[in-house]
């Protein structure tokens, strides 16, 4: 009972911690109001998720360096307290040039989380648990996302003022990062040399290996692509306003839950690779659906059936990846994070193709993401992995 109860105060403060990872989704939301705020371009606007993602490629090695000398809880707490300093600033000033530091600084923060959450929760997990444990940390994280435009709206509403969701995100960052410093954590400690820049790229000369960085890339671009530009498809395409426009976006991520709900069971009786077929084609059927939608209601259900078949491409291409060559996972899952740059590059190109030919035709570049995973199914419905 005592070991359960130790456990339990260990894995909470660790989980919460997802659902502050959750908050750099909020880039969709304010990617709509900051574009309202100071009438700017669509590719302008789109600067924002630049600004959080490209931190991934950038700093995720050198965090996880970092973290070995430092260990996990700390290097999480402050990627923690640098969320709470970045949620700070719009408060303080309220200008473009100040959104797109406190979005360099969420991407800095962010980044620092994903590379060291995981780790520790499988410290803080029993063997039995750690598989169902991080499903439910991507839930408290998906929950954590489809909560944030909704309430953006009420805080809107209830205030007169979007901006006071970063208050709200800055009380729970700082009431996190005190619990989670206060609680005492047995790290493990890795045996082995920390994964570099040159051990990870070398990785790169696999051929499998490199399309599923690329997958991942694909992938994480067209999730905050699909974040990012809701509102402006539902926006522009169906005259909807601000705020009935970013709803879009709850139910994109209310979809993911229920996909990974569903992955969880589905998973247990179908193989992985006819699986993966399964959500890139219902993906697709999705986009093309909103591409199509006569109507905003059409539209939304789209949305909904897009979000589903996206809901477990990530973790289905981490596991081909991890299962090919699992004794350099390290160097693996650094890769992964790297691409997850990916991001940053998607929306921006969807919004130079909203201000060039509209918000629907941005959507191809959502359909390119996806496409590219029926393009190399061939290579992942016939790989071998070890045993």
């Amino acid at each position: 009972m005592n070991e359960g109860k130790s456990i339990l105060k260990t894995t909470v403060p660790v989980l919460v911690t997802f659902f502050v990872m959750g908050f750099v989704d909020i880039v969709g939301t304010t990617v709509a109001y900051v574009k309202h705020d100071f009438n700017l371009s669509q590719s302008v606007a789109q600067l924002l998720p630049m600004m959080v993602f490209i931190w991934f490629a950038l700093l995720s090695v050198p965090v996880g360096i970092m973290q070995d000398r430092k260990g996990k809880r700390k290097t999480l707490t402050l990627g923690i307290v640098v969320t709470f300093v970045a949620m700070l600033l719009p408060l303080l000033a309220y200008s473009y040039g100040v959104i797109l530091f406190s979005f360099l600084l969420i991407g800095i923060g962010n980044t620092i989380i994903q590379v060291s959450a995981n780790p520790l929760l499988h410290d803080v997990s029993s063997k039995k648990n750690f598989s169902s444990n991080m499903s439910l940390s991507q839930l408290v994280k998906a929950v954590s996302s489809m909560l944030g435009p909704i309430i953006t709206a009420e805080l809107a509403k209830l205030t007169g003022d979007w901006k006071n969701i970063f208050l709200a995100y800055a009380i729970t960052s700082v009431i996190t990062a005190i619990w989670l410093y206060s609680v005492d954590i047995e790290e493990t400690r890795s045996e082995n040399k920390a994964a570099t820049f040159r051990s990870s790229l070398g990785l790169l000369k696999d051929r499998f290996i490199l399309l599923m960085v690329i997958g991942i890339f694909a992938i994480v671009g067209a999730d905050v692509g699909m974040n990012t530009g809701i509102p402006n498809y539902l926006g522009s395409r169906f005259n909807l306003d601000v705020a009935a426009a970013t709803q879009g976006i709850s139910i994109y991520f209310a979809a993911l839950i229920v996909g990974r709900f569903l992955g969880t069971v589905l998973l247990r009786f179908m193989r992985s690779q006819k699986f993966y077929l399964l959500i890139v084609i219902m993906n697709l059927a999705g986009l093309f659906g909103m591409i199509f939608a006569p109507g905003p209601m059409f539209a939304r259900v789209m949305i909904f059936i897009a979000g589903v078949g996206s809901a477990n491409i990530f973790p289905v291409i981490f596991s081909f990846a991890v299962e090919y060559w699992p004794e350099r996972s390290n160097e693996i899952s650094g890769l992964m994070i790297m691409a997850v740059a990916g991001g940053a590059v998607m929306p921006f190109l969807m919004g130079v193709t909203s201000d060039l030919w509209g918000a629907t035709a941005s959507l191809f570049i959502l359909v390119a993401c996806i496409a590219y995973f029926l393009f190399i199914s061939k290579v992942v419905l016939n790989i071998k992995y070890e045993d």
